[in-house]
Formats: C-alpha cells, sequence, structure tokens
C-alpha cells in the first residue's frame, strides 16, 4: 500500500495539470482506494466561477466512475507555503466515502500534514445520523 510521502508526491504530479487560467492556483489530488488503486484530479476552472471543478472532486469523480468506493486517502498539494486544505465542500464530498480518510496536505515544498476527515470535518452533514462510516 503506498505511504503518505508518496500520495503527496502523485498530488504534486496531478497539480501539473491543473487548469487554473484566472485564480493562478493549481491544485492536484491523488485519491488511494483501499483496494490500492490510485486516482488524480486536478482542478479545472471556468470562467463562471460556480461552474469550477477542485482536484479533490476530479479524483473522487474518476474513481466513483471506475466503481470504487472505498477510500483509504486522499493527498491535496498547491503552491502555497500553507498546507493545501480541502475547501468546505470538499471536505463535505470527502466525508460522504468515509469519516476515517486520512487527508494528506500539502504545501509548495512537498512538506506535508496528515489529518482524518473527521477532523477536518466535525459534525459533518449525513441524511442517517446514525449511520456509521
Amino acid at each position: 500500500m503506498m505511504i503518505s510521502s508518496e500520495l503527496a508526491q502523485e498530488a504534486i504530479k496531478a497539480k501539473e495539470h491543473a487548469y487554473a487560467p484566472y485564480s493562478k492556483f493549481p491544485v492536484g489530488a491523488a485519491l488511494l482506494t483501499n483496494s490500492g488503486r490510485l486516482f488524480t484530479g486536478s482542478n479545472v476552472e471556468n470562467s463562471s466561477y460556480g461552474l469550477t471543478i477542485c482536484a479533490e472532486q476530479s479524483a473522487i469523480s474518476a474513481a466513483v466512475s471506475q466503481g470504487e468506493r472505498d477510500f483509504a486517502a486522499i493527498a491535496v498539494a498547491c503552491n502555497s507555503d500553507q498546507y493545501c486544505s480541502p475547501c468546505g465542500a470538499c471536505r463535505q464530498i470527502i466525508a460522504e466515502f468515509g469519516l476515517a480518510i486520512k487527508v494528506i496536505m500539502v504545501n509548495k515544498n512537498g512538506d506535508f500534514q496528515e489529518l482524518t476527515i473527521s477532523e477536518l470535518l466535525p459534525g459533518s452533514f449525513t441524511l442517517n445520523a446514525n449511520t456509521p462510516k
């Protein structure tokens, strides 16, 4: 199974494919499934900003469209001194697939911090509060 530093490097590589002409803030994501498959994504901006797709959403959509729904970890990389933390919407999307998913936040130097999605999004929304994730 891939370790956090390897997943961080895959997110850095995915960032190179970002389409970010408006924000100039490229983001890459690398998603590891519990079956060992890797899916990457990058942000894809649109002149109608609301139609922009985040890197995390791109990677998760790729995995789900290939029949994967059991995720172990996701790494998110950007060109910032700060660790690249998923936005609120992406946190909710990640939480949909499990609260124990590791989130590896990578900065421009390749340094990273690791938390679970439940640590990043306490009290996440669910339609059935009794459904364990």
